[in-house]
């Protein structure tokens, strides 16, 4: 039986005069799924739900256990601004569930609800906000594509080429789907771009992440270009990241769980336990946050991001940075997270975060002293006296430590995590199987 509030949205859709509905999710990699319904099936789909064939969906399922029906969040729906007259669609986001009504574990969204309901038993309340970069490229004749090649910007640069405009029309595009912006600008590398939307409950930022990423995807083809979240799609210049800022609420008294003013830092003992979780279990973490082969092409020193196992306030080399905590702006204070790329699930990666996180809380974990120095500078022999670990080198170095790091791993699940693990491992074996350019031009001519 219908709620009223799911009735309220069913009647919206009648009365914006939508044409079809599509119901979204993603699989396991993060890439959204669609089914798109006629608007005079959608009220029984929020009643009854929507089945489809989960063996056709990456991680989800084997063919003897396929059938799955999907249920949408009325919460999310919200109509397409670029779809008009009779292609007119609305979007909302659903949750999976096997035959039986339960929730189906290898759901991605599913999985980050589990690790709230974790922090809500332990009385918090968990906030991000990511910042996705992503490169503007214009497809070649030759099949290539290169970076927008009217644009010769730099960090923060004010300029009047075509980017400019594609930037606000993502903005405006964002701001129609209920995505609250708060800043739009040009990033360090020729071509790469930075639009930042409002901190939120994670659930509905992860949902906005997945939103986020397809509308600028939609928004730049319709200029002839192609909107990539791929972490270095070009050699010599910066990759890019998501680096999520992060914070735990209390539930009871709706305080940042992270402010002590009397300390240092302004750090809760919550906080120094919850960094010290994510500092923990880092390398775990890298396959799910960093999950691309091309993730780790990003990850080198020399393009600012963060390669070593280390906190700090002032220090961007550092994985993770808290940035000046202050009286007036207590609600604000939070820790970011530096080494997530955009090719991450949100939801997979909230979801092991947090898992982290809560783990350094329940067990209490010490905060290492911070490392303000830039890691850079320092040497291995250097390194090894501070006691300073490095990320993973490699996708498949990221995997074998998820494989070992329990807590990740309960926190994924277990049918997702051996999902992930053998599509990563996959992943990984056809990477390594390739004969690249690089190796036909430096070999060819001398062996």
């Amino acid at each position: 039986m219908t709620t009223d509030s799911e009735q309220d949205v069913v009647q919206r859709a009648e009365d914006e005069e939508i044409r079809f509905v599509n119901l979204q999710f993603t699989d396991i990699i993060g890439t959204v799924k669609s089914v798109a319904i006629p608007v005079h099936q959608f009220a029984d789909s929020v009643e009854h739900g929507t089945w489809f064939d989960g063996s056709s969906i990456e991680g989800f399922a084997r063919i003897a256990e396929s059938d799955m029906y999907l249920k949408p969040d009325v919460s999310t729906f919200q109509v397409i601004p670029w779809e008009h007259g009779a292609q007119k669609t609305a979007r909302v986001i659903c949750d999976v569930f096997t035959p039986d009504g339960e929730p189906f574990p290898g759901d991605p969204r599913e999985v980050l609800k589990r690790v709230l309901r974790d922090a809500v038993e332990m009385g918090f309340d968990y906030y991000t906000g990511p910042e996705l970069e992503f490169f503007l490229l214009v497809p070649g004749a030759d099949g290539q594509e290169a970076p927008l090649p009217h644009d010769r910007g730099g960090y923060f640069d004010l300029s009047t080429d075509l980017a400019i405009s594609v930037r606000a029309e993502m903005v405006n595009a964002l701001q129609a789907l209920g995505i609250q912006v708060e800043a739009a600008h040009h990033e360090v590398a020729i071509g790469q771009h930075e639009i930042d939307f409002r901190y939120g409950r994670a659930l509905q930022t992860a949902d906005n992440a997945v939103t986020f990423k397809y509308t600028l995807k939609a928004v730049a083809q319709q200029h002839g270009l192609h909107a990539t979240f791929m972490p270095k799609p070009i050699f010599g210049v910066n990759g890019s990241g998501m680096h999520v800022h992060q914070s735990l609420f209390h539930k009871d008294t709706e305080d940042n769980a992270f402010v002590d003013l009397n300390d240092e830092y302004g750090l809760s003992d919550v906080a120094k336990h919850f960094i010290a979780g994510q500092l923990t279990h880092a390398r775990g973490m890298s396959a799910v946050l960093a999950s691309l082969v091309n993730s780790y092409k990003r990850l080198v020193p020399g393009y600012e991001a963060p390669v070593y196992i280390s906190w700090a306030r002032v220090n961007r080399s550092a994985l993770i940075r808290v940035p000046q905590i202050t009286p007036a702006k207590q609600r604000s204070a939070r820790i970011e997270l530096r080494f997530p790329d955009p090719s991450a699930n949100p939801y997979l990666a909230f979801a092991v975060m947090l898992a982290a996180g809560l783990d350094g809380i329940r067990r209490e974990l010490p905060l290492p002293p911070p490392i303000e120095e830039n890691l850079y500078h320092f040497n291995e022999e250097r390194r090894r006296e501070a006691g300073i670990q490095m990320l993973p080198g490699s996708l498949i170095e990221a995997v074998e430590d998820l494989e070992s790091d329990d807590v990740i791993a309960a926190g994924l699940g277990e049918h997702l995590f051996e999902r992930f693990v053998e599509a990563k491992r996959e992943e990984w074996d056809a990477y390594r199987m390739q004969v690249t350019p690089w190796e036909l031009e430096r070999y060819l001519p001398i062996v």
